[in-house]
């Protein structure tokens, strides 16, 4: 048995939009999806092959045969036509303030079984970075539609290389299929144990009473030797900022923010080392990320880009803070105000106790000057059209307005090529060093451990443990 401690632990509707790692890890154990994530690409999982039009419109699907589901229902065309019209249900894909995320990419798709093993999917918009949607959507069986649409979130059946055989508050427990076609997984069940205790889960490990432990203290951690593998997590660590109204409405007072802020020092001072300054918005994980050195510090240049833009004896901005998620935000939001006096601006802070009415205050494009925020999809063309085009005003756009960005947005999204594709999605990460849509600031470096040595095992760019592809691991001595 492979044990496996983590913080959180719970199982909801697998079509409802998680970015929750310690969900997603069970929920691609279960379930298969058409395709994978490989580093900033896709390989076969449930789709061993597709085709794509020249628009980026249809796509067409060759699934793996004679595939069951675990009560042993066909996992063929037709269910995968039924979990993808599911996805796009306006009740479905709710996240954290969000509803109906997958209901924008696949609402109105036309989805065609064209043969057992043959899918045509026509949207109603071209989406050259589809696969980045069917990298989360799990096809679940039909057969458990009726429950889950109750609330019965016990009734998850997949055709996952796992099979659950136990949920409760404390443990999810799940069993390898044998013979399943992405290849048998090297340890026989898995089951994952809820331990919120950092120090214990570290302890687990250390211990000998479970395999591996998640998310653990970035220094502590130090301890386990080569027990321990450091990942970047691909969470974008931001200030959304008010472009509609007020001083952060002007282009050049929100360059300066972001020339104003040291960002080596924040990573030091508020994460102690554990985590990497971001210049861009999105992560060196995602696909069409920049590469180039992005926004840096440059004091002086902030000072006269206030002047310019007449406050040039001082700003004052009301920015709105929550208690967590980032969990450091309340600290993060002191370091920032102290460093931006440095160029003569005030933080006015708002404390938000509730996090979930702190999503819905933002959504609805509330907030006061700037807000703390985290930005996860690992989708560059996601975080693009929901978040900075100003067409679409997405439910967590601010604001924001660049026409030369918007035209990029349209020559990728129709864009099948996607080393060309990724040179458009460069060229918007430039532009918006320039005219920064969000102060960003870092990601996170998270730490699993492992028993053992493994020094060729990696974390895959998602930061979601593939329990499928964890490498064989002893019994545990026992079982605390």
């Amino acid at each position: 048995m492979t044990l496996i401690a983590q913080a959180r632990l719970g199982l909801h509707d697998p079509h409802d939009c998680t970015d929750a790692s310690d969900e997603l890890t069970v929920l691609h154990a279960i379930y298969d999806t058409l395709v994978k994530r490989d580093g900033q690409g896709f390989v076969p999982a449930l789709a061993r092959d597709w085709e794509v039009s020249e628009d980026a419109t249809v796509w067409t699907f060759t699934l793996e045969p004679e595939v069951t589901f675990h009560d042993g229902t066909p996992c063929d065309a037709k269910a995968v036509a039924a979990s993808l019209n599911r996805m796009a249900r306006e009740d479905k894909g709710y996240t954290l303030g969000a509803p109906a995320v997958w209901r924008q990419f696949l609402g109105g798709a036309k989805l065609e079984v064209l043969a057992p093993t043959r899918l045509r999917v026509t949207l109603t918009a071209p989406m050259a970075d589809l696969l980045d949607v069917l990298e989360q959507g799990f096809i679940v069986a039909p057969s458990a539609f009726a429950a889950l649409d109750a609330g019965d979130y016990s009734v998850q059946i997949g055709s996952g290389p796992y099979r659950i055989t136990e949920i409760t508050p404390e443990r999810i427990s799940a069993e390898r299929i044998a013979g399943h076609f992405s290849g048998t997984p090297a340890n026989e069940t898995v089951t994952w144990l809820l331990e919120p205790d950092t120090d214990k889960r570290q302890a687990m490990l250390a211990e000998g009473r479970v395999q591996v432990a998640n998310g653990l203290d970035f220094a502590a951690s130090r301890s386990l030797g080569a027990m321990r593998h450091e990942f970047l997590s691909p969470v974008a660590i931001i200030y959304l900022l008010n472009a509609a109204r007020g001083p952060l409405a002007d282009a050049r007072v929100r360059r300066a923010l972001s020339l104003a802020v040291d960002r080596e020092a924040i990573v030091e001072t508020v994460m102690q080392g554990a985590a990497r300054p971001l210049r861009g918005f999105v992560s060196p994980n995602h696909f069409g990320a920049g590469t180039g050195q992005g926004a840096q510090m440059d004091r002086d240049t902030a000072r006269s880009l206030l002047a310019e833009a007449g406050h040039g004896d001082g700003l004052t901005l009301d920015a709105d803070c929550p208690t967590r998620l980032p969990d450091e935000a309340e600290r993060l939001t002191a370091a920032l105000g102290e460093q931006l006096k440095e160029v003569g601006i005030t933080l006015n802070v708002h404390i938000h106790p509730e996090r979930e009415d702190y999503a819905h205050m933002v959504r609805r494009k509330e907030i006061r000057d700037l807000c703390v925020f985290d930005s996860s999809p690992m989708s560059t063309y996601r975080v693009l059209y929901e978040k900075i085009d100003s067409r679409v005003a997405g439910s967590w756009w601010q604001g924001y307005a660049n026409s030369k960005i918007e035209a990029l947005i349209d020559k990728g999204r129709v864009m099948p090529d996607r080393d060309a594709r990724a040179r458009v999605w460069q060229k918007a990460y430039a532009l918006l060093q320039e005219d920064p849509a969000w102060l960003t600031l870092y990601n996170p470096l998270r730490v699993i451990g492992i028993a053992g040595e493994h020094p060729d095992f990696a974390m895959p760019a998602d930061g979601v443990i593939d329990v499928s592809a964890l490498p064989h691991l002893p019994e545990v001595a026992h079982a605390g």
